[in-house]
């Protein structure tokens, strides 16, 4: 396929992390745009480990993209911590450095980041200017990731770092949230008192106590956006830098539940309290911090470089993935 304006082709589109849910996504949208998609990971293209196979790959490339990252849904044990950090920061070091020996680099390379870089916010919104970075092990691992893009010395490649919000799909972290609003789970969450142990100081996610009453915040971005924003970096060279990729109109988490309950036709859902979550996340293998964190991200720069959301509205969002479930499932 061509380019729809010139008739050219699109070039050569590096994706990593093409196995995500996320990845998976751009590489379709991609192709379907004309671009000669090549991908690394585990399996693909290349390999993580190949670096010269990885440059081949990048060397003459019109944009790379990075979404590589072992989930976070899981239990922050030792392990999982250092997989969740190598994961992120090893493979971005390694595009870096393939990069950086390539005869002809990349333009523009966009690597995914996290709105979980931002501190627990109730009380204002968090932006790139004014945002206040937080602590724990999820900000380190954010911190660190953006560290590793950004302090190669590429002067020929724009870097954009996509402080990606939840994102909503068919497919996402959508799915388990519907499954509970069905067996009539889906009320709010409730942050609450719990024991600082040892596993939690270590893991970095013990807080103080915060009666939030389901009202912590919640950002999200749907699927289709973080594509448009994307498309919008890459046509865009006075961007670069930290990007929330985050709708403009941020909800919380009482409001988040009740509306994914109407979406399934549930009138009603149980709450759970911190206790009841902490049991249930260590029974499903998971961290309660993924639900309690007040989340509060607006996404300044992309609104004031022009760009419109297609998804902006939850409710709107949320019918719509709904909708197209249902349409691949009937």
């Amino acid at each position: 396929m061509s380019d729809e304006t010139t008739g050219a082709p699109r070039g050569r589109a590096v994706i990593a992390g093409a196995g995500g849910f996320v990845g998976q996504y751009l590489q379709r949208a991609f192709r379907d745009e004309g671009y000669e998609v090549v991908t690394v990971g585990r399996t693909g293209d290349a390999v993580w480990g190949n670096t010269l196979r990885i440059r081949e790959l990048v060397d003459g490339a019109a944009i790379v993209v990075n979404m590589a990252g072992k989930s976070v849904n899981c239990r922050y044990g030792r392990r999982n911590r250092a997989e969740i950090m190598r994961s992120r920061v090893d493979t971005t070091l390694e595009l870096a450095e393939a990069i950086r020996t390539a005869e002809h680099p990349p333009p523009l390379w966009l690597n995914a980041s996290t709105a979980t870089i931002y501190r627990h916010a109730d009380d204002r919104p968090q932006d790139e200017a004014t945002g206040e970075l937080g602590e724990g092990f999820s900000v380190s691992v954010a911190r660190a990731w953006e560290d590793a893009l950004f302090s190669a010395d590429l002067p020929h490649t724009r870097r954009v770092a996509l402080r990606m919000a939840i994102v909503f799909g068919d497919g996402s972290a959508l799915v388990p949230l519907l499954g509970l609003a069905r067996a009539g789970l889906g009320g709010p969450q409730f942050d609450g008192p719990w024991f600082p142990t040892r596993a939690r100081l270590r893991a970095g996610t013990y807080h103080h106590d915060r009666h939030t009453r389901g009202r912590q915040r919640f950002s999200w971005v749907h699927i289709e956006d973080v594509l448009e924003v994307v498309r919008f970096v890459r046509d865009h060279e006075e961007i670069d830098g930290p990007v929330n990729v985050s709708s403009p109109q941020p909800s919380d988490n009482r409001t988040v539940m009740a509306t994914i309950r109407d979406a399934v036709g549930r009138r009603f859902g149980l709450p759970t309290w911190r206790w009841m979550l902490e049991i249930g996340s260590f029974a499903i293998r998971t961290e309660t911090e993924l639900v309690l964190k007040s989340r509060w991200v607006v996404p300044t720069r992309l609104l004031e470089a022009g760009y419109e959301f297609r998804h902006p509205d939850l409710r709107g969002a949320l019918a719509g993935i709904i909708a197209e479930r249902r349409q691949h499932r009937g």
